[in-house]
């Protein structure tokens, strides 16, 4: 690569992330908006049957957000002090709160490091009489090794609660993410691979948990047969439980029905742009690159996670950062391991406890990654990456 770029940054700043929205969704948006029907309505009923079918999934519920269908998924085990839910320490600390919101006590597993996804060896060590639940996080849209969990998982008599928050389109086996496991929960955040501004979905096969997602979901309330959710007929309905509002409204919903639509070739997209970073960055040798497992899979590469090794550059990955908004390019970098986290060691967690996750905590980063980008974008972005490393290399590398 030439390093034409170090000296002529970009003239339009790059973001990290940005969504992709057409005319139809803001079309269907301005429907509802003149409708008059803004909250949840018939565009968030026909949106969870268009995803259930796209998914192959018995029953989806549409929430506000994954931390919602999250909390509402560990509510529904009815936990108890001491009910123990092991997950990643890799991952959005939305996956970690709502166990403790729930009111179960957080185990945390360490990771595989070529996956990033929590370690099922890690997991059954982990497990104790007290385990209820596992959460496998499904680490930016690579599906984890599913057989491995529900042998195991099944075998104990634990639920399995899969964190999809990242893996919408993934599939594991020709199989969707959001058909394996008991449950799996879904996230349409602006950053996701697909969006409804904010919001997800719960999938689930067991019918007789649809009425309880729901109730918690809506203030516990019990409409009358036919009644739209969020508008209960005012001579007929009852409030059997102190539920949340975490109902996804109409003007979500409307742009949900037509990015699904678009889902596959946002997959496609994202698939393309992480094999021509792959490409660009593979000589780089202070970089490992993700890795994908020898199980058959569709990836919807939510984010392009590299891990810089620090140990062999003069810079660390925040300085790292701030470089690249130099070159005009935005990043990130997900994760921080959440048991690093004050908060989390008030828990008793302490540095040192799940090393692999600890080492790609220091050093991942997060390159930009959506449907939108060109090949000259990720020209632009591996040149930058190259520079920033050849001028903060360590003598002798």
């Amino acid at each position: 690569m030439a390093n034409s770029s170090a000296l002529n940054p970009r003239k339009e700043f790059l973001p990290f992330s940005l969504p992709t929205i057409g005319q139809e969704e803001i079309d269907e948006v301005v429907e509802s908006l003149r409708s008059g029907w803004l909250t949840t309505g018939p565009k968030v009923i026909k949106f969870q049957e268009k995803f259930k079918s796209y998914i192959g999934c018995r029953n989806a519920v549409a929430l506000n957000s994954g931390t919602a269908g999250l909390h509402v998924a560990l509510l529904s085990m009815d936990l108890r002090p001491g009910d123990e839910v092991i997950t990643t320490p890799l991952t959005f600390t939305a996956t970690a709160n709502t166990i403790l919101h729930a009111g179960g006590r957080v185990v945390f597993a360490d990771i595989d490091m070529d996956t990033l996804n929590v370690d099922i060896d890690a997991v059954k060590a982990a497990i104790t009489p007290s385990t209820k639940a596992v959460i496998p996080v499904h680490f930016a849209g690579l599906p984890c090794d599913m057989d491995a969990f529900i042998a195991y998982c099944r075998r104990k008599g634990i639920l399995i609660i899969e964190d999809a928050a990242h893996a919408v389109g993934s599939e594991y086996k020709g199989i969707k993410i959001g058909s394996i496991g008991d449950i799996t929960v879904f996230s349409f955040h602006p950053t996701k691979g697909m969006t409804t501004g904010e919001g997800g979905m719960i999938t689930f096969s067991d019918d007789g948990l649809k009425d309880r997602f729901e109730l918690l979901g809506f203030h516990g309330i019990e409409r009358s047969v036919g009644a739209v959710r969020s508008v209960p007929s005012v001579a007929d309905y009852d409030i059997k439980m102190p539920g949340f509002k975490y109902n996804m409204l109409d003007i979500q919903a409307a742009i949900g029905l037509h990015q699904i639509d678009r889902l596959n070739a946002f997959i496609k997209k994202r698939t393309l742009l992480a094999e021509l970073y792959r490409e660009r960055l593979e000589r780089i040798e202070e970089l490992i690159l993700p890795k994908l497992p020898a199980y058959d899979l569709v990836h919807s590469w939510h984010i392009f996670t590299p891990l810089l090794k620090i140990e062999d550059l003069n810079i660390d990955r925040h300085s790292f950062i701030s470089e690249l908004r130099g070159h005009g390019i935005g990043a990130a970098y997900h994760y921080k391991a959440l048991h690093l986290h004050s908060f989390y060691r008030t828990l008793g967690f302490r540095p040192g406890q799940f090393p692999k996750a600890e080492y790609v905590s220091d050093r991942i980063l997060s390159l930009p990654l959506f449907p939108n980008m060109t090949e000259r974008d990720i020209d632009d972005v591996s040149l930058a990456v190259e520079n920033i490393i050849a001028k903060n290399r360590k003598k002798g590398f």
